[in-house]
């Protein structure tokens, strides 16, 4: 039997919280006079229960019951991990101490 839960496809924009998640979903429409393209974003609380995912990373959550006000989403997996540059990954550097 299949799932009939929606899934979105989306980009981990924060992690901040103990095992949440925000994810962002941009989808493109065009305009129905005009036919430029609209783009429509949304934000969804999702549940992330080992703290595996980071910003940047490409996700795709599925809708679950309520697990708090604001979360209705689950973690159904991650499509791609972000990319880290050798400056974030060193950290800044002090040019006040030299």
């Amino acid at each position: 039997m299949a799932s009939r839960k929606r899934r979105v496809q989306g980009i981990v924009i924060s992690n901040a919280m103990d095992k949440s998640i925000t994810v962002e979903h941009i989808r493109y429409k065009r305009h129905r006079l005009y036919g430029k393209p609209v783009r429509f974003r949304n934000k969804y609380l999702a549940h992330d229960p080992d703290n595996e995912c980071q910003v940047g990373d490409e996700v795709i959550i599925e809708e679950s019951r309520p697990l708090s006000r604001l979360k209705t989403w689950r973690l159904r997996e991650v499509v791609s991990r972000a990319e880290i540059s050798p400056e974030e990954e060193v950290g800044p550097v002090d040019t006040a101490a030299v």
